[in-house]
């Protein structure tokens, strides 16, 4: 019944149909992963993408956890001799978090409170009393419980409020009351922590600011939430007091006698001391987590982009790791990214080797046939970039700048060095920087995701779910654009669904014992794939000019016979159907269909069979900064600028017009509309013009505008 009410739940959360939640769900527990259910296992979901069966994924496990917590209040509250039929009942009804720790709350077992000193005093009768609101003399009725512990009328009724409170703040009405006046009115305010205004300068535009907390944007929290954490900022967060401790009077108070008046004093000690400060936390901790998602999202958004960025693809490249007084590290590639040479020249000040390194460059170009060099965007990048157009190369070339984000990272990583153990960082910094032309997604897997450096605030949110939402991304990333089984690095193939980290490796290892596969079914071989990580590995993988072509596809192997079906009754060999466009017209579709295959999968085969192992990603294009522009001192107000996005967040878009520091185009300076989401707008690494509006050299801070450019 649990199972079926979890279903039920999913699918009015989402819109999605039982049907749709149950199938999905049934995959997932049978180790489907998301990529081999989107695209695999149409018929079953109904179509659903990534996204929705993601969502259904993560509201799967958060209801089972959710049980697992019913689990545990149920045992303790058993163990304590204190459940009942109707208790137990309205646990498992229950499915909202915030609820179901409110009906436990009275059975927690408690640390000593004032209410359990109350009680140990005799005084709980005394609070029944009262809180009937029956007694017209509450205080000549505390004369009946003075005692030792409690010496005058003042003590007893005070203790006697304190027991009310408690029995207030565990009311599920009360905490229902103050929770619906935090979620329509709170406002978050923030000031300066005394004593830090100027350590804490740059959080000057939160020292003394107050938004109603639903209207706070997730970077603004995130930024004040920081600040606070570093002891610059003291936040709170509050509805109005006055209205919220009237709708608990409203409630509670039911009479206008003295006991009425008792009861009012300890609703109002109730809100101050218990319900307002524990609905405090539970509004900060949901605000913060809805920041993270938040920020997560826009995280994944850009790392998506960056993951899915326009490939050179199989070139001999020519990379640079520019700098001035310790050279530009130099190292030539051939066309699978394999190391030839590497060394160092000096064209920049204080050196200023040029005629040198022109040789040197010119010669290397032409005895490695270099198809295109990469330029580093780091240190000196402008410059370098200068240096190479001046040369008179033997050929065409193309020269690109490559973003430098996490490269750093990676060539002091066990990866780098495990692939170059004979290289120090700077030869293995330059081979990342060349290898990124050639295929970002190949290159980027091997470096952390948190340190590329796309996205907002990405240190201060939950570390755990930015790891789980990023990794999701990669995966995604990696089987959409397949991944060539023979030459994939083993941090690559991680990624791919079914895998991990053990059977990439062995994958690799096998490769080397017993050179590439020729056909899918050899990963049968490696060992410890077996038939559920084959199913769910092997369409994503490709075997270029292998056995079969459509090994070579994202065509499954369980679907192999269809194809071979298609070609038998066209009297044409598998391969023949290979690039036929027209294919779909030309054959009846229901002939094909089952109950295993219906339209989405046949389709997505006819369509892969018309362009077999189509890289999704667009193609790359050159980017060139303007002339004569190396530094801030440079820029000047209205000039016009081209620029490429290096960054989005949900307040703006970070823009480099190659003056080593990146300006903000502020979401209001986006378009001549209203913007709600820069992501709208532009992607990640558009080519994009901008007119610059503010330079702040000593802030190192510049303000661009795109709706002002014609």
């Amino acid at each position: 019944m649990t199972v079926q009410k979890n279903h039920q739940l999913i699918a009015g959360r989402l819109g999605i149909s039982i049907r749709q939640i149950a199938n999905t769900i049934t995959l997932l527990d049978e180790g489907a992963t998301v990529p081999f259910i989107s695209r695999y296992r149409k018929e079953m979901t109904g179509s659903l993408d990534e996204v929705a069966i993601g969502y259904i994924k993560e509201a799967k496990e958060q209801l089972e956890e959710l049980d697992k917590r019913k689990v545990t209040i149920l045992k303790t509250i058993e163990e304590r001799e204190l459940l009942t039929p109707e208790l137990q009942s309205k646990i498992e009804q229950c499915y909202d978090l915030n609820e179901l720790e409110d009906i436990y709350l009275p059975f927690k077992p408690k640390r000593r409170t004032r209410a359990t000193v109350a009680r140990e005093k005799g005084l709980e009768p005394l609070a029944k009393l009262i809180f009937k609101q029956f007694e017209t003399d509450p205080e000549n009725r505390a004369l009946q419980f003075l005692n030792d512990a409690v010496p005058d009328v003042a003590e007893a009724l005070a203790g006697a409020r304190d027991i009310i409170a408690e029995w207030i703040n565990e009311d599920l009405h009360a905490r229902t009351i103050v929770r619906n006046q935090f979620s329509r009115e709170a406002v978050i305010s923030s000031h300066v922590a005394k004593g830090k205004e100027e350590e804490g300068i740059k959080f000057s535009n939160y020292f003394d600011s107050s938004e109603p907390l639903k209207r706070c944007p997730s970077h603004r929290l995130l930024a004040m939430r920081r600040g606070e954490k570093e002891g610059f900022l003291k936040l709170s967060v509050a509805p109005d007091d006055e209205k919220t401790i009237a709708a608990l009077e409203h409630y509670f108070v039911k009479s206008r006698n003295d006991s009425g008046v008792q009861v009012s004093l300890a609703v109002k000690d109730s809100y101050k001391r218990l319900l307002a400060p524990a609905i405090e936390t539970e509004f900060f901790g949901t605000s913060k987590s809805q920041a993270d998602t938040e920020a997560i999202k826009v995280f994944a958004e850009n790392l998506r982009q960056l993951l899915l960025a326009a490939p050179l693809g199989q070139k001999r490249v020519l990379a640079l790791d520019p700098g001035y007084k310790s050279g530009c590290k130099l190292v030539c590639l051939d066309a699978q990214g394999n190391l030839i040479h590497n060394e160092t020249i000096y064209p920049h000040q204080p050196q200023s080797e040029v005629s040198q390194s022109i040789r040197k460059v010119s010669s290397l170009v032409s005895t490695y046939k270099i198809e295109a060099i990469a330029i580093g965007d780091g240190t000196a990048s402008r410059e370098t970039e200068v240096f190479i157009k001046k040369i008179a190369f033997d050929r065409p070339l193309q020269v690109f700048m490559v973003s430098e984000d996490g490269a750093s990272i990676y060539s002091a990583s066990k990866v780098a060095r495990d692939e170059f153990p004979q290289y120090d960082v700077t030869v293995r910094g330059a081979v990342s920087i060349g290898r990124r032309l050639m295929d970002p997604l190949a290159e980027l897997v091997k470096i952390e995701a948190k340190s590329i450096g796309v996205g907002q605030y990405q240190h201060d949110v939950d570390q755990r779910l930015l790891q789980k939402g990023l990794d999701t991304v990669v995966e995604s990333c990696v089987n959409l654009v397949g991944v060539n089984v023979n030459t994939a690095s083993s941090h690559l193939l991680n990624f791919v669904s079914g895998l991990g980290p053990l059977l990439a490796t062995n994958i690799v290892e096998y490769r080397k014992e017993n050179g590439p596969f020729t056909v899918r079914t050899e990963l049968m071989k490696v060992p410890r794939m077996g038939p559920k990580a084959f199913e769910q590995c092997a369409g994503f993988l490709r075997i270029p000019g292998g056995v079969n072509p459509l090994d070579n596809s994202a065509v499954h192997p369980e679907r192999y016979s269809l194809v071979s079906k298609i070609a038998a009754e066209r009297k044409c060999k598998v391969e023949e159907l290979i690039g036929l466009e027209n294919l779909k017209s030309e054959i009846v579709t229901e002939k094909y269909l089952s109950d295993e295959v219906g339209l989405p999968t046949l389709n997505d085969i006819l369509a892969e069979l018309a362009k077999p192992g189509l890289d999704p990603r667009t193609g790359i294009k050159i980017f060139e900064f303007a002339d004569g522009i190396f530094s801030m001192k440079d820029l000047q107000i209205g000039m016009v600028l081209p620029g490429i996005v290096t960054n989005i967040t949900r307040f703006g878009v970070f823009i480099d017009v190659g003056v080593k520091q990146d300006g903000l185009v502020h979401i209001s300076e986006l378009a001549n509309r209203f913007v709600s989401d820069p992501a709208e707008i532009v992607k990640l690494h558009q080519h994009v013009k901008v007119k610059v509006l503010e330079v702040d050299i000593p802030r190192k801070r510049i303000a661009f505008s795109m709706k002002q450019v014609e």
